[in-house]
């Protein structure tokens, strides 16, 4: 299946607003969270994705796609990040994206899911599974986890730094156009290509560095026993690479599984393959 070329972006857009539409959920305590559903609530557990530092919401519709239709999915836009409100602190945690996240649970009336957490989206993930109030969860997907370096003070300082100086010296846009590479095998099409500089142009900087933050001060963390854990990598990923994700995998007790032909922005690249991991069918 096709992701999103320059020459049919516009098509592809119209694809994501009427398969995965955005709603605007307004929380008790008067945040904004921009959400993307499909499916309805139900009895099974919902489907809720959490995404990476240079992505959003958006970034899972090809792998979203394949899923029978009667799947709840819910697919945010983090706290920052395109029109969601951005949390109160200038150097967050976690914890407090967990918090946030909890948030929007409670306000859709979800009582279990399957969490699945991208890059930066998996230490979110663990970190709301050590929430004592959490919802219960069937499964805990990781794809390319991030494991930050809230353990390694020079690591954070070198990461803060360097992310910092990048947005300030090229700007959203220059991030975006420079980002492919990074997150893509050298096999990826242009489609991929055009559907990763889209979703990491619509960063908001102040959500970004927030985010940086929570990846400086942040580990990826044990989880509670009684939560499945699986850990999922991209074979050409160079931002979290197979060695890194398979020792998280290890320290997790977690299942480990490598996604052929994918770097690490999978669930663009290899879509088929993540729609079937995240119905517990891996291939």
């Amino acid at each position: 299946m096709g992701t999103a070329s320059s020459a049919n972006l516009p098509q592809q857009l119209a694809l994501l607003e009427s398969r995965l539409p955005e709603r605007l959920l307004r929380l008790p305590a008067g945040a904004q969270v921009a959400v993307r559903e499909r499916g309805e609530r139900g009895a099974a557990p919902a489907l809720v994705l959490l995404h990476g530092i240079s992505s959003g919401a958006a970034s899972w519709l090809q792998a979203v796609l394949p899923l029978p239709a009667s799947q709840y999915v819910l697919a945010w836009d983090a706290p920052g990040y395109g029109s969601s409100t951005p949390l109160p602190q200038d150097a967050p945690h976690a914890a407090d994206y967990a918090m946030r996240l909890h948030e929007v649970l409670q306000a859709l009336e979800l009582r279990r899911c399957v969490l699945v957490g991208h890059s930066l989206g998996a230490l979110m993930a663990c970190a709301y599974a050590r929430l004592p109030q959490a919802v219960a969860i069937d499964r805990l997907v990781l794809i390319s986890p991030a494991r930050g370096y809230g353990g390694s003070p020079d690591d954070a300082a070198r990461v803060r730094r360097d992310r910092t100086d990048a947005l300030k010296a090229q700007g959203v846009g220059g991030l975006a156009a420079r980002i492919p590479p990074r997150l893509l095998s050298a096999q990826a099409g242009d489609d991929a290509r055009e559907w990763v500089r889209w979703n990491t142009a619509r960063l908001q900087p102040r959500g970004y560095l927030q985010a940086v933050e929570m990846l400086c001060n942040s580990e990826l963390g044990a989880v509670p026993a009684g939560i499945p854990v699986e850990v999922h990598v991209g074979a050409g990923d160079v931002v979290t690479p197979p060695a890194a994700c398979a020792e998280a995998a290890r320290l997790l007790g977690a299942t480990f599984h490598t996604i052929e032909a994918a770097g690490h922005a999978s669930p663009v690249e290899q879509p088929a393959a993540v729609a079937a991991l995240l119905q517990g069918e891996p291939r």
